[in-house]
């Protein structure tokens, strides 16, 4: 489901979006470090859209390790949610709702408690791999205001 398939609000302005290329893994680090550095990146809600394979788990790799993440950092696929403790004491979920259909499923996995407080997405990111394995389209969809301020530090040259 993307950003696209929502109508908006009366009175709620269009999300800003970008759309990026990740030539390789280093242009998917370089992405990471900058949102990594934005002040608003704390407290913010980020959803990953992609097929199978599409550099998902990769980008949130670089994400975290640029946040003061160590250890083993996996797809939370099997697991349904992978926590982790960034620098400063950020506690970071990184979910997997691929096979949630129904809200009621959320509820009943104990995620109430994470969500605990009502909210929108700051940030869409959609990955999609292209026929040269190491390249990615990205497109972003920012939501809110502190979206807007993270696409703006994620895009930034």
């Amino acid at each position: 489901m993307s950003a696209d398939d929502h109508p908006s609000i009366v009175g709620t302005p269009p999300p800003a979006t970008a759309t990026v290329q990740w030539r390789d893994e280093d242009d998917t680090d370089r992405f990471a470090q900058h949102l990594a550095a934005a002040p608003g990146l704390r407290d913010a809600f980020i959803t990953l859209h992609g097929e199978l394979g599409a550099g998902k788990t990769t980008f949130v790799r670089h994400l975290l390790r640029a946040l003061g993440v160590t250890g083993r950092i996996k797809s939370p696929t099997y697991a349904v949610v992978e926590p982790h403790a960034a620098a400063g004491g950020l506690a970071i979920h990184h979910f997997d709702f691929y096979r949630f259909g129904d809200p009621r499923e959320w509820d009943d996995a104990g995620f109430r408690d994470i969500f605990a407080a009502p909210g929108l997405a700051d940030l869409a990111i959609k990955i999609e791999a292209m026929s040269d394995d190491d390249l990615r389209t990205v497109t972003l969809h920012a939501h809110t205001a502190r979206g807007r301020e993270l696409l703006a530090a994620a895009t930034a040259a």
